[in-house]
């Protein structure tokens, strides 16, 4: 590894002088880079020599730009039978990733370059836009890292940190629906009754509803395993994640309306839907199974300030659930430990929950007293 200065003449007899690193990598190749200062140089010799050293370096010349690393990395993902979704939103990251550092090269990335990428995303998007766009370029360096185009993921290091005000604590009357409305929506509801009897009473996602098979429901013993799931374009997949797998227990009402449905129902076709499109030739798309619902909440005369909807997505309901499950059974709930309502909801940790439901909770109203016997039980 060496540094020196050299100077050379143009074609045209103008005078040019540059400082130069030259060094053999870890291969056995040797590379030279140029640079106008020397401080510049010999910061890049030192960092090059650990990355030499350490086997960690890739040469500029060889390395790939981060928008060829973003297409292999969307690539790979949709190989993966990742959801349609899914890569619409990475593909969206990608974009706004390739517009501010596209065109350079991955060897070339520093954690200050990714700092300053980090805060150009906070001044034009919001923060939680700015966290995911962030997140997707480490993992396109993770996966070029794996792939050999990259020797570290220098934006391992920058974060950008949740702000707690970013984060709104549902309200019942606001975000979940009180007891009263969702006895109006059920009333209202007609041919949907069903469908969001089982989204009122058993919490599945939107799209765990339209993957919803017969052979998932047990009649006789009243429970049903979610087993898939059905994308908004109407691909049928696995649940979100591991705990996505559930059996979550049915009551009688529940229970009785499945029964009569499934004498009504369409024909659920080769899928064996609970609730599949009108014809039963295929499974209900995303805007439907809403559409539905949103009917029930007009009919039940639940409108917001402006005259609209006062819910507009299912998860409204799978929110209830999570309401109902948590109030205890002097207020009409179940009562149930946070873990049973994680287990419930299929999420995939208990911080999850918490975080979302944490506040709903309620609160020992005999603490001082409960104090003062731990208190006098250890000094007595």
């Amino acid at each position: 590894m060496s540094v020196r200065k050299r100077r050379w003449t143009t074609a045209k007899g103008e005078a040019r002088e540059a400082w130069i690193v030259d060094y053999v990598d870890q291969h056995g190749a040797r590379h030279i880079l140029s640079f106008r200062r020397k401080k510049d140089a010999d910061a890049a010799a030192q960092q090059t020599g650990v990355d030499v050293r350490t086997g960690m370096h890739t040469a500029a010349s060889k390395s790939i730009t981060v928008s060829q690393a973003a297409e292999d990395w969307i690539a790979a993902t949709a190989l993966e039978n990742r959801e349609r979704t899914t890569l619409m939103q990475y593909r969206q990251h990608a974009a706004h990733i390739n517009a501010r550092i596209g065109n350079q090269k991955l060897a070339g990335l520093t954690a200050p370059g990714i700092n300053k990428f980090r805060d150009d995303l906070l001044q034009t998007m919001s923060r939680p836009m700015a966290r995911k766009v962030l997140g997707s370029l480490k993992s396109l360096l993770r996966h070029a890292q794996n792939r050999g185009n990259v020797a570290q993921n220098v934006a391992l290091a920058v974060k950008i940190k949740a702000n707690p005000r970013d984060k709104k604590r549902l309200e019942i009357g606001v975000d979940i629906p009180t007891t009263d409305e969702i006895k109006a929506i059920l009333a209202a509801s007609g041919r949907s009754r069903p469908l969001l009897l089982v989204a009122v009473f058993a919490g599945l996602r939107s799209s765990e509803l339209r993957g919803m098979r017969w052979s998932d429901v047990d009649l006789k013993q009243g429970v049903l395993h979610v087993r898939q799931r059905a994308d908004r374009y109407g691909i049928i997949g696995k649940p979100k994640s591991k705990a996505g797998h559930r059996t979550v227990p049915l009551g009688p009402e529940v229970v009785k309306a499945l029964k009569e449905w499934k004498v009504q129902c369409p024909n659920s076709g080769a899928h064996g839907l609970v609730f599949p499109t009108p014809s039963g030739d295929g499974v209900a798309l995303h805007n439907n199974t809403v559409r539905a619902f949103i009917a029930a909440v007009r009919a039940a005369g639940l409108f917001d300030k402006n005259g609209a909807p006062k819910y507009s997505g299912l998860h409204a309901l799978r929110h209830f659930f999570a309401s109902w499950c948590i109030n205890p059974q002097e207020r009409g709930g179940l009562g149930l430990p946070p873990k049973v309502v994680q287990q419930r909801l299929g999420h995939s940790s208990i911080v999850m929950t918490m975080d979302t439901y944490g506040h709903l909770f309620p609160e020992s109203d005999d603490v001082h007293e409960r104090l003062a016997k731990a208190e006098y039980a250890l000094l007595r």
